[in-house]
Protein backbone atom coordinates (compact mmCIF):
# COMPACT_ATOMS: atom_id res chain seq x y z
CA UNK A 1 0.00 0.00 0.00
CA UNK A 2 1.22 3.49 -1.12
CA UNK A 3 1.04 6.19 1.46
CA UNK A 4 2.02 10.16 1.33
CA UNK A 5 4.96 9.39 3.57
CA UNK A 6 6.82 6.93 1.38
CA UNK A 7 6.17 9.13 -1.15
CA UNK A 8 7.40 12.10 0.16
CA UNK A 9 10.27 10.24 0.87
CA UNK A 10 11.05 9.54 -2.51
CA UNK A 11 10.78 12.68 -3.42
CA UNK A 12 13.54 14.26 -0.71
CA UNK A 13 16.07 11.40 -2.39
CA UNK A 14 15.75 13.56 -5.41
CA UNK A 15 17.90 16.53 -4.88
CA UNK A 16 17.00 18.82 -7.75
CA UNK A 17 12.83 17.91 -6.69
CA UNK A 18 14.05 19.42 -3.49
CA UNK A 19 15.98 22.14 -4.76
CA UNK A 20 12.88 22.94 -6.97
CA UNK A 21 10.42 23.16 -4.41
CA UNK A 22 7.71 20.12 -5.43
CA UNK A 23 6.20 18.64 -2.58
CA UNK A 24 3.80 15.82 -2.90
CA UNK A 25 0.50 16.70 -1.06
CA UNK A 26 -2.24 13.47 -2.28
CA UNK A 27 -0.92 10.24 -3.44
CA UNK A 28 -3.15 6.52 -4.17
CA UNK A 29 -2.46 3.81 -6.48
CA UNK A 30 -1.54 5.07 -9.88
CA UNK A 31 -1.95 9.04 -9.03
CA UNK A 32 0.09 11.66 -7.51
CA UNK A 33 -0.41 15.49 -6.56
CA UNK A 34 2.07 17.84 -5.86
CA UNK A 35 2.48 21.21 -5.62
CA UNK A 36 5.47 24.05 -5.83
CA UNK A 37 5.61 27.61 -4.59
CA UNK A 38 7.03 29.87 -7.08
CA UNK A 39 9.59 31.92 -6.77
CA UNK A 40 11.95 34.34 -8.94
CA UNK A 41 14.54 31.80 -9.88
CA UNK A 42 11.80 29.29 -11.62
CA UNK A 43 11.01 32.12 -14.11
CA UNK A 44 12.60 33.16 -17.77
CA UNK A 45 13.07 36.28 -18.26
CA UNK A 46 10.02 36.67 -19.83
CA UNK A 47 8.17 36.70 -16.45
CA UNK A 48 6.64 32.95 -16.73
CA UNK A 49 7.80 30.13 -15.20
CA UNK A 50 10.22 28.12 -17.59
CA UNK A 51 9.36 25.15 -19.55
CA UNK A 52 12.31 22.87 -17.75
CA UNK A 53 10.51 23.40 -14.56
CA UNK A 54 7.16 22.65 -15.56
CA UNK A 55 8.46 19.36 -17.25
CA UNK A 56 10.86 18.02 -14.49
CA UNK A 57 7.98 18.79 -12.10
CA UNK A 58 5.29 17.04 -14.20
CA UNK A 59 7.93 14.03 -15.14
CA UNK A 60 8.85 13.38 -11.10
CA UNK A 61 5.15 13.50 -10.83
CA UNK A 62 4.14 10.83 -13.33
CA UNK A 63 7.35 8.74 -12.03
CA UNK A 64 5.81 8.76 -8.54
CA UNK A 65 2.11 7.80 -9.56
CA UNK A 66 4.28 4.88 -11.84
CA UNK A 67 6.43 4.22 -8.79
CA UNK A 68 3.06 3.76 -6.61
CA UNK A 69 2.03 0.47 -9.06
CA UNK A 70 5.95 -0.94 -8.98
CA UNK A 71 6.23 -4.11 -6.54
CA UNK A 72 9.44 -6.37 -5.93
CA UNK A 73 11.78 -3.92 -5.69
CA UNK A 74 11.45 -2.25 -8.88
CA UNK A 75 12.12 1.36 -10.08
CA UNK A 76 9.74 2.87 -12.69
CA UNK A 77 12.16 4.73 -14.86
CA UNK A 78 11.51 7.25 -17.74
CA UNK A 79 12.57 6.03 -21.01
CA UNK A 80 10.43 8.97 -23.14
CA UNK A 81 8.44 11.81 -22.18
CA UNK A 82 6.79 14.64 -24.18
CA UNK A 83 5.25 17.74 -22.96
CA UNK A 84 3.07 19.66 -24.48
CA UNK A 85 3.46 23.43 -23.40
CA UNK A 86 -0.36 24.28 -23.56
CA UNK A 87 -0.08 27.92 -22.45
CA UNK A 88 2.24 30.51 -20.36
CA UNK A 89 2.70 29.50 -16.72
CA UNK A 90 2.23 32.19 -14.42
CA UNK A 91 1.09 32.25 -11.11
CA UNK A 92 2.27 32.04 -7.13
CA UNK A 93 2.09 28.37 -7.47
CA UNK A 94 2.49 25.21 -9.71
CA UNK A 95 0.15 21.88 -8.69
CA UNK A 96 0.37 18.84 -10.53
CA UNK A 97 -1.50 15.66 -10.85
CA UNK A 98 0.06 12.38 -12.35
CA UNK A 99 -1.56 9.26 -13.22
CA UNK A 100 -1.20 6.22 -14.53
CA UNK A 101 -2.72 5.52 -18.09
CA UNK A 102 -1.37 1.68 -17.84
CA UNK A 103 0.63 -0.39 -16.22
CA UNK A 104 2.57 -3.08 -17.89
CA UNK A 105 5.04 -5.59 -15.96
CA UNK A 106 7.92 -3.88 -17.95
CA UNK A 107 6.41 -0.59 -19.43
CA UNK A 108 3.83 1.90 -17.35
CA UNK A 109 2.08 4.84 -19.89
CA UNK A 110 1.68 7.88 -17.62
CA UNK A 111 0.32 11.33 -17.89
CA UNK A 112 0.69 14.58 -15.97
CA UNK A 113 -1.41 17.76 -15.96
CA UNK A 114 0.26 20.87 -14.69
CA UNK A 115 -1.75 23.66 -13.32
CA UNK A 116 -0.50 27.68 -12.48
CA UNK A 117 -2.80 28.89 -9.71
CA UNK A 118 -3.18 32.33 -9.37
CA UNK A 119 -5.34 33.90 -6.88
CA UNK A 120 -8.12 31.38 -6.92
CA UNK A 121 -7.81 30.88 -10.46
CA UNK A 122 -6.05 27.28 -12.10
CA UNK A 123 -5.37 27.14 -15.45
CA UNK A 124 -3.98 24.16 -17.46
CA UNK A 125 -0.43 24.77 -18.29
CA UNK A 126 1.12 21.84 -20.19
CA UNK A 127 0.41 18.01 -20.48
CA UNK A 128 3.28 15.33 -19.97
CA UNK A 129 2.87 11.61 -21.61
CA UNK A 130 5.52 9.49 -20.63
CA UNK A 131 6.72 5.78 -20.97
CA UNK A 132 8.52 4.24 -18.05
CA UNK A 133 10.39 1.43 -17.75
CA UNK A 134 10.14 -0.82 -14.52
CA UNK A 135 13.92 -2.16 -13.99
CA UNK A 136 15.78 -3.51 -11.07
CA UNK A 137 18.00 -1.37 -9.16
CA UNK A 138 22.01 -2.38 -9.68
CA UNK A 139 23.73 -2.77 -6.03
Amino acid sequence: MIDLDSVRSFFTRAPFMVDLGVVPIAVSEGRCETEMLLQQRHLQHTGQVHAGVVTAMADHTAGAAAQSLVRDGGLAITAELKTSLLRPAVGSKLACVGTVVKSGRTLIFAESDVFAILGEQRTLVARLSATLAVVQPTP
